[in-house]
């Protein structure tokens, strides 16, 4: 009898593995089935495999029913397939069941695989739950698995992407201190995550250290976050010096590096370091590309010269092809800003002979200037040409225009644009609703300044100090004192200040 039985389980096996080379994984269900139903004795083997077969083809409902049977029949999955199993949850994100295969896994007395326990941990912190993954990291450790320099830049990016720089850097430390040798991806991450919360000395010391004892790849990625940190917090001669670092190892500085390093020229208006730097590029085998001129064009524009910016487009960006609708955008704005709207309108139409299309940004720009010009009229034939060309409004051209009504006196105007803009799926922001609050202050509707106020905290868009001035001022003027100490508190509990004029003229009401 066991003979026959061995040979049946054989051929069970054998049609399984064919139906599953042949992708007919339908028919290798039924197989098992079958295999299980009849008197053919199954090994925990079998499920096994079976199971890590279910789960290479993401079929994971089956896993998770098949894995329920192995249980009563004595049978356990190896560390491997739990391992697969675990990985392949986290593509849906079924924590309570991956827990529950962790429990299983501990009274088995094994650990997953390290692979499958960093794609957890990284599934955790994407998800925003960082308690549970120290928890699960502490717990791995306890049991015997212990982390890689990948397991730790996963913590690392992770607590500094949620701003806990302080325990980002204590893991650093902890990696050192097991003998762990950071990466170029470990270095990028704590690099990267503390120069964007500010901290760029101490990315400088803890990174340039590491690299200075010898890790010897490590990419322009981590050289130009510790640049850009350093341009941000006005740190030039110690950016420059990264550069001249970098070069001595070996790693020469990308376009982005320069970009970085003209960005801040601009910035601080150095346009002879600017074009220096710029004709640096042209030079080497670092070619500028269009974000490199739009710099320089920005520059000049912000320090109020857009008659050469519009030069410097046209003999230096035209002929390399550069010119984009950022360009054209970047001198009409500020030919807007010092009211030469008629010079605006003249680059609006030479960016459609030139087959330069404007985008919603191009319109909110000059529809706003010739609003505020209170040539209405012109207004009214660029909003039809939008229309025309098929734009849809963003948040800032609704802005605008709601804001333009406000100061008109157009307050229900106003108000109907913004309740479009609410209807067609746009989220107002705080500049949104002080716009149409102001409105409504003017006007001295109060009851509808505290709608939007109410209806602002329910959105999620918290107001700022400009809405409660407006809001605390209007309800003084009404008289409506209690309200007025009511929102001033709510104010303060949000550790906004209130400014002199407005808090005066309240304690002057309350007095009186």
């Amino acid at each position: 009898m066991y003979q026959p039985l061995g040979v049946h389980r054989l051929i069970y096996r054998t049609r399984i593995a064919s139906y599953v080379k042949a992708g007919l994984i339908d028919y290798a269900v039924k197989v098992f089935e079958e295999m299980t139903l009849s008197e053919c004795r199954v090994f925990g083997i079998d499920y096994n495999r079976f199971i890590g077969v279910l789960i290479r083809h993401s079929r994971l409902d089956l896993a998770h029913h098949y894995y329920s049977k192995m249980a009563p029949l004595g049978f356990s999955l190896s560390s491997f397939t739990y391992s697969r199993f675990i990985s392949g949850l986290c593509q849906t994100k079924e924590f309570m069941f991956i827990e529950k295969l962790l429990n299983d896994m501990d009274r088995l007395h094994c650990v997953p695989d390290i692979w499958a326990f960093n794609i957890y941990l990284n599934l955790l912190f994407r998800e925003n739950r960082e308690e549970s993954a120290l928890e699960v990291f502490g717990r791995m450790v306890e049991r015997g698995r212990e982390p890689d320099v990948v397991t730790f830049t996963i913590i690392i990016d992770g607590l500094c992407k949620m701003k806990k720089f302080d325990a980002a850097v204590q893991f650093w430390r902890n990696m050192l201190d097991k003998g762990i040798r950071p990466d170029n991806k470990a270095c990028g991450a704590l690099a990267i995550g503390l120069c964007d919360g500010g901290q760029v000395d101490l990315a400088y010391e803890l990174v340039i250290g590491v690299i200075s004892g010898g890790l010897s790849e490590v990419s322009t990625l981590v050289y130009n976050a510790l640049i850009s940190g350093f341009c941000r917090a006005g740190g030039i001669d110690k950016a420059l010096a990264i550069v001249s670092f970098m070069s001595r190892t070996g790693c020469k500085p990308d376009l982005v590096t320069y970009n970085v390093l003209l960005n801040y020229c601009c910035n601080e208006f150095m346009f002879e370091e600017a074009v220096k730097l710029l004709k640096k590029m042209e030079c080497s085998a670092t070619e500028p590309d269009v974000y490199s001129y739009n710099q320089l064009l920005k520059a000049f524009c912000k320090a109020n010269h857009p008659d050469k910016a519009y030069q410097f487009m046209v003999t230096k960006m035209v002929p390399k092809g550069f010119c984009d609708v950022v360009s054209y955008n970047t001198i009409i704005k500020a030919f807007c800003s010092i009211s030469n709207n008629r010079r605006a309108y003249k680059l609006f139409e030479e960016m459609g002979r030139k087959g330069i299309a404007p985008d919603v940004v191009t319109f909110t720009i000059i529809i706003k200037a010739f609003l505020r010009e209170g040539s209405s009229d012109i207004a009214k034939k660029l909003l039809d040409l939008m229309a025309g060309m098929g734009l849809l409004p963003d948040r800032i051209f609704y802005t605008t225009i709601i804001d333009h009504h406000c100061k008109s006196g157009k307050v229900e105007m106003a108000h109907n644009i913004f309740r479009d803009m609410v209807e067609k799926g746009i989220t107002p922001d705080v500049v949104s609703y002080n716009a149409l609050i102001n409105g409504f202050c003017k006007s001295s509707r109060v009851g509808e300044v505290m709608h939007l106020y109410e209806e602002m905290l329910q959105r999620g868009s918290f107001p700022d100090e400009v809405t409660y001035k407006l809001i605390i001022g209007a309800l003084v003027r009404e008289n409506k004192l209690s309200d007025a100490c009511g929102v001033w508190d709510q104010m303060m509990e949000k550790g906004l200040t209130l400014d002199r004029g407005i808090s005066e003229m309240l304690i002057n009401a309350i007095k009186s």
